[in-house]
């Protein structure tokens, strides 16, 4: 399994290796104040990268603070109810 992995990476090394080279010509990009000009297969890949960053913080932000907030709340409330049944099990008992 270990084998079968390191040789997925080396593959997509060389198909990224392969995709670097074939588009090597320059692109400019223009942003009104400044010019950058870039190899085609790094603005590909840069575009790629702040793709997924992007979604990843679009998903943290809508999903996952949701979901942290919703669990604190739940261990509250469970908290609360395990307190409220040691207090109820206790005057059963007579201890209270």
């Amino acid at each position: 399994m270990r084998f079968a992995m390191i040789l997925l990476v080396f593959v997509f090394a060389a198909f990224g290796a392969l995709f670097g080279a074939l588009n090597s010509e320059n692109v400019v990009l223009d942003f009104y104040y400044a010019e950058v000009h870039l190899p085609k297969g790094a603005a590909l890949l840069a575009a790629l990268l702040l793709g997924w960053l992007l979604g990843g913080l679009l998903v943290y932000i809508g999903l996952v603070l949701r979901l942290r907030r919703r669990v604190q709340v739940q261990t509250r409330e469970l908290k609360r109810l395990h307190a409220a049944a040691d207090t109820s099990s206790a005057t059963a008992r007579g201890d209270g």
